[in-house]
């Protein structure tokens, strides 16, 4: 009688919401101090760890001839180099942001293929927190461009008031610039590298629980065709996915060269 009435009066309490502890990795590394790790934070540092040594043993063995391996490494180099930041700004100007430019397509890069690595199996820019410090890094340089090159009052008054526009329309346009500026193109920049990578995730994890649900779980063999259909998928998506990881690495690299540049007078 006791176990219906608590029956009866969870049901009317209905389902139990989730709290967004529901929604947090849980901490697997020095749990409960200030250097806990979950698993995302992890896969980053594993990232960026294995990123420096190949890098770095890759310079220390560095030949007049290069190997394959060298040849591989320097065309990524020049690739960054030539076909994003030279191909934006110019070679005198982009001298100046090569490093900075080549190290972020490197990272995200890297980040953006732990997602289809086995053992990491997810992408390490699929929270927000990630994209957010590229995204905000890239507009710490274009401010700091725009005041090297004009001055901070120059720079925001060319921002705020473009040229050319009547005086009555600044009521308008004025606002619509500073969130331009400070929330619009930030927030764009984070969100489209961070639900790209995000989706693609969600995207082979359901086709992969769904082939194993078929093939193992499912209840009726006949299903097991279906799993077929879905590893298939989930091969294929596996595969758009490493191209998307390239592909977002270059558009946000391609971006950032494109926003600094904008700071500089000769691109009003």
């Amino acid at each position: 009688m006791n176990d219906a009435l608590i029956g009866l009066t969870l049901a009317a309490e209905g389902p139990e919401l989730p709290t967004i502890n529901d929604f947090l990795l849980p901490q697997i590394i020095f749990p409960g101090t200030p250097f806990a790790m979950d698993r995302i934070i992890l896969v980053r540092v594993l990232a960026t760890a294995i990123m420096l040594i190949v890098l770095g043993v890759t310079a220390a063995r560095v030949k007049l001839i290069p190997g394959r391996w060298q040849a591989a490494v320097e065309w990524v180099l020049d690739f960054v180099r030539d076909q994003i930041v030279y191909q934006v700004m110019g070679e005198n100007r982009g001298k100046r942001y090569v490093p900075m430019i080549t190290t972020m397509f490197l990272t995200i890069l890297v980040f953006n293929l732990c997602g289809i690595i086995p053992g990491f199996n997810i992408a390490a820019t699929a929270t927000i927190t990630m994209p957010l410090v590229f995204a905000g890094w890239c507009f710490v340089q274009y401010w700091i461009a725009g005041i090297r090159e004009k001055g901070l009052g120059a720079f925001l008054k060319d921002e705020l008031f473009p040229k050319g526009v009547p005086a009555p329309i600044y009521i308008l346009l004025t606002p619509i610039q500073i969130l331009e500026l400070m929330v619009i193109r930030p927030v764009s920049l984070t969100l489209r590298l961070f639900a790209n990578m995000v989706s693609g995730h969600i995207t082979v994890a359901l086709c992969l629980a769904a082939t194993q649900w078929f093939l193992i779980d499912g209840p009726n063999k006949i299903m097991a065709i279906l799993g077929i259909g879905t590893f298939a998928a989930g091969l294929f998506m596996t595969l758009f996915e490493m191209l998307v990881a390239c592909l977002q690495a270059f558009i946000f690299a391609m971006l950032t060269t494109a926003y600094i540049n904008m700071s500089y007078p000769e691109a009003e």
